[in-house]
């Protein structure tokens, strides 16, 4: 018995999705592996793997970073490529970790382990400070509206732990933080990855700093606010008619919650029809619910017979998202065999729904190491980001990405090569 309540306290936990993001050899494969180490989050076997590794290679010490540098290229060169998933917990809360690369020709790679993290994890080299990739990465956290950042002084023992370094990286940091919009908690903390100095134990070569642990602080930081739960969304994902004599007559309307709450009894509304029924009752795959809220995958039947297919979007009467041919947006180009000029075709695939897309404009590039506007240089390259007007071949429900990042967002598909070219955040 004890065993089951253990493991349905363990599903019931908290969880924090957080990436991290730094130039290369700042240290961030290392310091994931000093979080698991030291909060005896890997197994043996992985403990003895990675030593092994380590001796044939030939470092003076257990290189934690081959925990997450999982690619046999990414060893061989000591860098991260792909984004990495890593997963563990503590007592307190359950954490997913997207250890994402730091090179300028992967930014990609770090929006797309970024896009569902609640909080981001900046490294700064305490020997260089802020430089433009760290300002590369704080601009993508903000855009990408990760509204917590922790950004770790890393490498302190390699400037004798200088108490004056790390308030000129503060400051520096602070500087350019001020001209972002939705970055709202800043940490600072300084930290050592290599000797595992304030990550999950206190430094004792830091008695300057009062302030928490990194540990400690993913651990309490609060994470109630990146799900919109005030606007009702329910991207409808798939209609379920069972076509069995127990469930006869079941017509239910699966999807995940992409904001706001629905309770039976509510009244609603179906986007793009407009017409209006009552929800009659809400399943997940075994309970009944009293009320569903996101990110809960749901079933939902309706009192009335509505013709309702996959695309729709199920909201309230009185709270709906704007119904629109006609986007604004920024993007991020993913493709490496393609650049975007004028008018080019995509599929725009948002939430559940598919339509055809034309970029009517490209309005301008984004200099994200100075965050400048570019005018005269409107083709968008594999990595860069800019903002653009889009006409879509029939409605989307929308709201803006800084309101919900669910319904916010979308990826354009080349058509031909069915290839995602670019991930976009509506304006």
């Amino acid at each position: 018995m004890s065993d089951c309540k253990d493991s349905s306290g363990y599903l019931d936990m908290d969880l924090l999705r957080f990436t991290t993001a730094g130039s290369v050899d700042d240290g961030k494969s290392t310091l994931i592996g000093r979080l698991l180490y030291d909060s005896k989050a890997i197994f043996e076997d992985q403990l003895d793997a990675v030593e092994k590794s380590s001796k044939s290679r030939g470092d003076d010490h257990v290189n934690l970073a081959l925990l997450t540098d999982g690619l046999r290229s990414e060893r061989e060169q000591g860098i991260t490529i792909d984004v990495a998933y890593r997963y563990f917990a503590t007592p307190r809360r359950k954490f997913i970790i997207a250890d994402t690369p730091g090179h300028i020709q992967y930014t990609r790679n770090m929006v797309t382990g970024a896009s569902t993290a609640n909080l981001a994890i900046i490294l700064v080299d305490s020997r260089k400070g802020v430089i433009e990739q760290t300002c590369r990465h704080a601009f993508i956290a903000s855009l990408l509206k990760i509204q917590n950042v922790v950004v770790c002084v890393n490498k302190m023992d390699l400037v004798e732990w200088d108490e004056g370094v790390y308030n000129d990286i503060v400051e520096q940091f602070k500087k350019f933080a001020s001209r972002l919009d939705n970055i709202v908690n800043i940490t600072f903390i300084p930290a050592s990855a290599l000797l595992g100095d304030n990550i999950v134990e206190e430094s004792k070569n830091m008695p300057w700093y009062q302030g928490p642990t990194l540990l400690y602080h993913l651990e309490t930081v609060y994470n109630g606010s990146d799900f919109n739960h005030i606007d009702p969304r329910l991207p409808v994902q798939w209609v379920i008619r069972p076509h069995s004599n127990e469930y006869h007559d079941f017509r239910g309307f699966a999807g995940r919650v992409a904001g706001g709450v629905f309770k039976p009894g509510d009244t609603i509304k179906v986007l793009p029809s407009g017409f209006e029924s009552k929800i009659k009752s809400l399943h997940t795959m075994n309970d009944h619910l009293d009320e569903a809220y996101a990110p809960m995958s749901i079933t939902m039947t309706l009192e009335d017979e509505i013709d309702i297919s996959r695309g729709d979007m199920i909201v309230k009467p009185n709270n709906v998202p704007e119904v629109t041919q006609d986007i604004e947006a920024m993007i991020c180009w993913f493709s490496s065999t393609k650049s975007l000029q004028g008018r080019g075709k995509f599929v725009l695939r948002h939430t559940t729904n598919e339509v055809q897309a034309l970029i009517s404009e490209i309005r301008y590039k984004v200099n994200i190491n100075t965050l400048h506007k570019i005018e005269d240089d409107l083709e968008l390259k594999l990595n860069e980001i800019g903002r653009v007007s889009i006409r879509t071949s029939a409605p989307v429900f929308t709201d803006s990405y800084s309101k919900n990042r669910i319904t916010g967002s979308f990826i354009l598909i080349d058509p031909l090569s069915n290839e995602t070219v670019a991930a976009g955040m509506i304006i």
